[in-house]
């Protein structure tokens, strides 16, 4: 007995020394910054082996002062091969973030690992690791109390989330940057500043994007679009995997189902389409193609760690792969996009770029890899530039982009990336399943994204790999509308999963779904321009109406589409709401509380929702009528905002776009509705206004024009 328990000891003593102190402790350097931001040192930290930084864009300004305000303890040690950072946060904390993972919404007792790679199904690591990499974690305390937690490091890591957040690192010592705030949105916005916020993306992007592997020859992309329209379904985006090349090589197209891409894209366009084309990063390592040539006069290729080129097979076979480490690589991976756009692409999906690699052991190239690197970024091995490779991919083909259509905004989709990437890149959550349980998590995942700085993201309708049932495509599609990115995707060999591809019920779904989608445009886009301008998520969890309220922390099926709407799922079940007299709306005179599939949707108390007349494609989209969704609070007034520009196009940096408040209040038993213009331009004074009060059991219509005061009932 005594031998047990001294063996019990002892096993619980190396556990200790493992988890708190390490091999060997070692000391910090804490740099106090404006904003209620701590910066962490540890001993020996080499600048030039985190520089630059990838997630930081503007660097905290530090105070003179050096004191260690901070109600966290950060400590760093050393393990065996790896760098160990910890912050210790108290108890009665609430963990979330961390990136792209399956799991519940709560991220406490997880453990991430951050190592980009295909995860066809979300079969490895039970999710755990997927196609980017956030080292990231947001903390909800007591109150609402929040903080923000950045490990500043490429290099191959994990997150374990436990009494502690461990981060372990297998590169040099590395910094860590603390954000405390006194709520979770205060820190979000605090993130945006640290990081960068997104770009304001065209409008056609928030429409509803319908894709395929494949969608070919040209004719079946015609016949998409036309079928579209015929049945009066609202889409904007029709998607070309890697079928249009020819032979699986980039920039190229395939000259028997594709030999006019031109003429293609112009077919879309005259039909109110955009497209959207994919281009991976593994070039066909073939003498002749001009890709591969062009980028061999520059030395353009990660090589191994004997100084050859690196070769790995992917769809085309033995590929090559461009080293984003240097500045000439990069420049001339834009340049190739200009003939390209010149054939009338509208955006660039850039999947692969882990960098997926075929054959081999984890399905990415070896990690004893070299980047060659610049006077900008330091030359080194694949393993620190591994999870940012997909990000310095899409930062140099939007580059291109912008290079080759200067007059407008860029949209490229990628499925790697990394924390701060979301300036370059909207996202989607890989290769997910055509099952339920992938539908369910599809909420707490793009939740976590959005957490995590992304707020442009949003999951495979439908799922990707396997079949869509009528039942599961109806439920996907009715909660897809609500995704900030709503894309319907499917892989080769699946069933057709077009919106009328599982009957007549279903395409009435779909229709009456997107129809929500569009009709609410005006409000979208408006969470879009507040995203850009603050860093708040145009997704977020229900707690964020009142962070202070634990009962709310755990609600991952529910969730609310910027401040004012809270989704409800029908495969919702018991779940939380904030207090409240939330109100059941209609959007398009759907009746969604009886409905089988379509999730109901409440209006918070005091807001006002603006909506557009019901339209199939932003090209039709206007604002000469604004319908206004009104939901008075217990004070008996409510208040709302619209950001409207041209929706492409830089103008609106030139003050080219209304940002206008409505606001209602209830005087002596009438209620009246007025306008006033916060910045920019005003509205023509004939726009009209429909406003929908939303009582409870009734709904009162008035209309009037937006320059009026208009009494909303007497």
């Amino acid at each position: 007995m005594k031998y047990s328990i001294n063996l019990l000891y002892l096993l619980f003593f190396f556990s200790f020394l493992i988890t708190s102190c390490g091999k060997k402790q070692t000391k910090q350097t804490i740099i106090n910054c404006n904003s209620n931001v701590n910066i962490y040192y540890p001993s020996g930290y080499d600048k030039s082996s985190h520089t630059p930084s990838f997630a930081i864009l503007n660097e905290p300004s530090p105070l003179e002062k050096v004191l260690d305000s901070s109600s966290l303890k950060v400590s760093f040690s050393e393990f065996s091969d790896r760098q160990i950072a910890q912050v210790s946060f108290g108890s009665n904390v609430d963990l979330y973030g961390t990136g792209e993972v399956m799991g519940d919404l709560i991220r406490n007792g997880k453990t991430v690992k951050l190592w980009n790679t295909d995860n066809y199904g979300y079969g490895k690591d039970n999710g755990q690791r997927l196609y980017q990499s956030h080292p990231w974690v947001l903390g909800v305390g007591e109150n609402g109390k929040s903080f923000g937690v950045i490990a500043d490091n490429t290099w191959k890591m994990e997150i374990s989330l436990g009494e502690r957040i461990t981060f372990s690192s297998e590169g040099p010592a590395f910094r860590i940057i603390v954000i405390e705030k006194d709520s979770p949105q205060e820190v979000m916005k605090e993130l945006g500043e640290l990081t960068g916020t997104i770009e304001l993306p065209p409008l056609w992007s928030l429409g509803f994007h319908q894709c395929r592997y494949s969608y070919y020859p040209d004719e079946r992309v015609k016949s998409l679009a036309d079928t579209m329209r015929l049945k009066n379904i609202p889409c904007d985006v029709i998607w070309m995997d890697i079928d249009y090349m020819q032979n699986f090589k980039i920039f190229t197209f395939d000259s028997i189902h594709f030999p006019d891409p031109k003429e293609t894209n112009d077919y879309l366009h005259k039909n109110d389409f955009k497209s959207v084309w994919m281009i991976d990063p593994g070039i066909k390592a073939e003498k002749g193609f001009f890709v591969y040539d062009s980028g061999e006069k520059i030395n353009a290729w990660v090589q191994t760690r004997n100084d050859s080129v690196f070769l790995g097979k992917v769809w085309p076979g033995d590929c090559v792969f461009p080293d984003f480490t240097q500045s000439k690589v990069s420049k001339w991976w834009g340049g190739l996009y200009e003939n390209f756009m010149a054939k009338g692409v509208d955006g660039v999906w850039n999947d692969m770029n882990e960098p997926a690699v075929f054959e081999t052991v984890d399905w990415t190239m070896p990690d004893s890899n070299k980047h060659v690197g610049d006077e900008n970024i330091k030359n080194d091995i694949h393993l620190r530039y591994h999870n940012v490779y997909g990000m310095m991919m899409v930062e140099s083909s939007r580059n291109g982009i912008i290079k080759s259509n200067p007059d407008k905004r860029p949209f490229v989709l990628t499925r790697s990336n990394f924390l701060g990437g979301h300036r370059y890149a909207a996202t989607w959550t890989g290769d997910n399943n055509s099952s339920m349980k992938h539908l369910k998590q599809s909420i707490p995942m793009s939740l976590n994204l959005s957490l995590s700085g992304q707020p442009f993201n949003g999951p495979d309708i439908g799922g990707f790999a396997g079949n869509a049932t009528p039942e599961l495509y109806a439920h996907w599609i009715a909660v897809g509308a609500f995704y900030p990115f709503s894309r319907a995707h499917s892989t080769k060999g699946s069933i057709n999963q077009e919106p009328w591809s599982f009957g007549e019920e279903v395409e009435t779904v779909s229709r009456e779904a997107l129809q929500r989608r569009y009709r609410l445009l005006p409000y979208l886009y408006t969470l879009f321009w507040e995203s850009a301008n603050t860093g708040m998520p145009v997704m977020r969890p229900v707690f964020f109406n009142n962070p202070a309220e634990k009962y709310l922390r755990t609600e991952q099926e529910n969730f609310l589409l910027g401040s004012d709407l809270l989704i409800i799922p029908k495969w919702s079940e018991n779940g939380q709401i904030p207090a409240g007299n939330w109100r059941s709306i209609s959007i398009n005179g759907e009746k969604s509380q009886n409905h089988k599939y379509h999730p109901d949707v409440l209006i918070r108390p005091g807001a006002i929702v603006p909506l557009c007349n019901p339209i199939v494609s932003t090209n039709s989209f206007s604002l000469d009528t604004i319908t206004l969704i009104v939901s008075l609070d217990s004070n008996l007034s409510a208040k709302g905002i619209l950001y409207s520009d041209l929706g492409e196009g830089y103008g609106y940096q030139d003050g080219e776009f209304s940002l206008v408040e409505f606001y209602a209040q209830t005087q002596k038993g009438i209620t009246t509705l007025n306008t006033k213009i916060i910045d920019g331009n005003s509205f023509p004074n004939d726009t009209k206004l429909n406003i929908k009060l939303i009582m409870d059991g009734e709904v009162r219509n008035s209309f009037g024009l937006i320059e009026e005061s208009i009494i909303i009932n007497d």
